[in-house]
């Protein structure tokens, strides 16, 4: 982001904080300080062609490839960057986040045949209400570092499900059951569709949109990628 005389003077009066520890930014940072950065709690997903989550997701579903950029551990400093995008309008570290994310597919390797780039659809409701879709803006920034369109719109959540966030286990999975559907499975058929959430936690949610991707539309191939993940390092 380049600065101007403008931006320079706006920020001498309100300064730009760390997303993680809340730390003034320097120029050079954006969003995140250097030292947040340095104690990233990085996963080796991106590089690593079989790793936990994958191993996890596929007992469920046959995804293609699985990767998380961070583990999000109860109690991580970086809830609170996550948080800020998920529900504080915070949309342009989602679209940061993203990038971060797919400029380590891109390194990795292990996604270079994704056709398309798909987030995680919200329920109408709660895009009105919220205002915006946070996985939405991290699949943009997936999309642009692979060089790939991002489509949003023909994965559909039809049920309007109360939130995962204080739920057990199982009730998760039952939370999620059929919550999704593709309006036109002709456009993924025969493709390898990348799925995009910010956060996987029991991977009931984007295991649903698999699996609903995967009935409607023949021929096509899943594979998942989130910026964080809970569990499963």
């Amino acid at each position: 982001m380049a600065f101007t005389p403008l931006a320079d003077l706006f920020h001498l009066f309100v300064p730009r904080r760390c997303g993680v520890c809340g730390a003034t930014l320097v120029e050079g940072e954006h969003h995140f300080c250097v030292r947040c950065l340095m104690g990233a709690p990085f996963t080796d997903h991106p590089s690593a062609p079989y790793n936990r989550l994958l191993e996890h997701l596929r007992e469920s579903v046959p995804v293609e490839h699985a990767a998380a950029l961070l583990m999000f551990p109860k109690g991580s400093a970086w809830r609170r960057a996550v948080h800020d995008f998920k529900y504080r309008g915070h949309w342009r570290v989602a679209r940061h986040c993203g990038e971060w994310l797919g400029g380590a597919l891109a390194e990795g390797g292990g996604f270079y045949d994704v056709d398309v780039v798909v987030p995680i659809p919200l329920h109408p409701r709660k895009v009105l209400h919220r205002g915006y879709n946070q996985a939405d803006y991290v699949a943009r920034g997936v999309a642009a570092m692979l060089s790939r369109p991002c489509v949003s719109g023909n994965l559909r959540r039809v049920k309007n499900n109360p939130s995962q966030t204080h739920k057990r286990t199982s009730e998760r999975w039952e939370n999620v059951a059929g919550i999704f559907a593709v309006s036109r499975p002709e456009e993924f058929a025969g493709k390898h569709i990348l799925l995009i959430d910010d956060v996987v936690t029991s991977g009931a949610t984007i295991t649903s949109a698999a699996e609903a991707i995967l009935r409607a539309c023949p021929g096509a191939r899943v594979s998942v990628a989130a910026f964080a993940t809970a569990r499963y390092s």
